[in-house]
């Protein structure tokens, strides 16, 4: 089923934020809370700390909306800032949708990162000429026999 949700990035202080998130809604999280050393492939040249970070959490909070999160992490160049520490995560429900939308919503995209397979699905994500970034989270490629 399709859906909506919001996606926060921090600077290393993720897990600290969604148990504050946790006790304030009074809600636990869905799924299990995936840190960086859980992903497959993931260089074990970083630094522990940086394997400690959270790589995504999940927690309702009112009316059905989830919010989700990761560690942004300095040693791979990422900074965080106004801009792209909140995005609006689009879970459409078949790839061709997830295309068509992010074909428009991409139209005049200042920031891309296409649309591709990785090992939870079909990801990519803009920031659309508005400043709004967008995240697309589609289902993953049917496996061939």
């Amino acid at each position: 089923m399709a859906g909506v949700s919001t996606y926060l990035n921090f600077m290393g202080d993720t897990f600290e934020a969604f148990e504050f998130y946790r006790d304030v809604f009074g809600t636990e999280y869905r799924g299990p809370v995936l840190r960086n050393r859980d992903v497959p492939g993931m260089p074990d040249t970083m630094s522990e700390s940086d394997l400690d970070g959270i790589m995504h959490i999940e927690l309702p909070i009112l009316g059905g909306h989830v919010i989700m999160a990761t560690d942004m992490l300095e040693s791979m160049g990422h900074e965080l800032r106004i801009g792209n520490n909140v995005t609006i995560n689009l879970e459409p429900d078949t790839r061709e949708e997830t295309e068509r939308l992010f074909a428009r919503l991409s139209e005049g995209s200042t920031e891309m990162a296409p649309l591709h397979d990785e090992f939870w699905g079909y990801w990519g994500v803009c920031l659309d000429r508005f400043g709004i970034r967008w995240m697309f989270n589609g289902p993953a490629a049917t496996p061939t026999a």
